[in-house]
């Protein structure tokens, strides 16, 4: 039986893409093993990037925003990783429509790196082996991009990743009344109105949203998100776009809150990672709280608590 050599976070960046592609394939083969839970609690554990979650409707433009996105940071000397997550294919549970073909990247330029994955069967849109992927490239690129399914309001799943959660809206598209649904409302750190070459249709949209995070309850100095309107294919308010983005970044920073929702995704990754193969029932019999405390992170806890429940099962009744 040939084994599966996991390589090091030190050897996966001095390989550059190669060596992250082939780590993002041993993801899949060696899920559920120590060695594999080591590298990616290395990886949680050394995050140096940025992580923007692209949320949406189909068709509202994220992989036009993606590119533009690549383009600005390649631009300012920072390294892109982008994470398309497509529908399955009922088939053969594979990306269906396969996001990166919609991305014009440059294949020699060894700054970016784009992997599309199957959200199989998780209706948020991220399954297990993209969250390690996304950790992954965390852990090598300045920035990382998580272009989500674009299934609606069950893409919540995004925000269990990323650092800032970027909502795409479509002028014209008669969601109006969705954006009075907290569910909707409570997603995003940023909200982007697309296609603002639209005119009309766009600053209505822009102001139906704004109008409705007015209507959302906020502590004293919670982060509202501010809304913008953008054209990606004619360059216009990607500017301000940035402006946004960073200015949620340097909020984040201040007071421990980037430190703090990390750590809030890892427990959530942990719990989320139990429930799907143990349910509800299996989730209450295990201490999450304890595991994380003394595992060296989210996957050797979900390793260890994996193998509790497991043991639990082989005893006799």
């Amino acid at each position: 039986m040939i084994r599966t050599v996991v390589p090091t976070l030190d050897q996966i960046r001095a390989g550059g893409k190669p060596a992250l592609a082939r780590a993002l394939s041993v993801i899949e083969i060696a899920h559920g093993s120590a060695e594999l839970a080591r590298l990616l609690d290395a990886c949680a554990a050394d995050g140096r990037g940025d992580v923007l979650g692209l949320t949406g409707p189909p068709g509202v433009g994220k992989s036009t925003l993606t590119n533009a996105l690549i383009t600005e940071a390649r631009r300012s000397g920072r390294t892109v990783g982008v994470v398309a997550v497509d529908p399955s294919s009922r088939f053969t549970g594979g990306a269906l429509l396969g996001d990166r073909t919609r991305l014009r990247t440059d294949p020699d330029d060894q700054g970016v790196f784009v992997r599309s994955m199957a959200a199989r069967d998780r209706l948020g849109g991220l399954s297990d082996h993209a969250v390690a992927a996304i950790v992954t490239m965390r852990a090598v690129y300045d920035l990382v991009v998580v272009e989500s399914v674009g299934i609606g309001q069950s893409e919540g799943d995004i925000a269990f990743v990323a650092d800032t959660v970027l909502l795409c809206i479509q002028p014209g598209s008669g969601d109006s009344l969705q954006f009075m649904k907290a569910g909707v409302m409570e997603l995003p750190d940023v909200v982007c109105v697309t296609k603002a070459d639209m005119g009309e249709p766009a600053r209505r949209a822009m102001a139906d949203v704004a109008g409705a995070l007015t209507l959302a309850d906020h502590e004293p100095g919670a982060w509202i998100a501010p809304v913008v309107l953008v054209s990606a294919a004619s360059g216009v308010g990607l500017a301000d776009l940035a402006a946004a983005v960073a200015g949620h970044r340097a909020h984040l920073a201040d007071a421990g809150r980037l430190v703090a929702r990390r750590a809030a995704q890892a427990r959530h990754w942990v719990e989320d990672a139990i429930k799907v193969r143990f349910g509800v029932r299996g989730l209450v019999r295990v201490d999450v709280a304890a595991a994380l405390a003394t595992a060296h992170g989210p996957f050797g806890a979900i390793a260890r608590l994996d193998a509790e429940l497991e043991a639990r099962l082989a005893r006799p009744l």
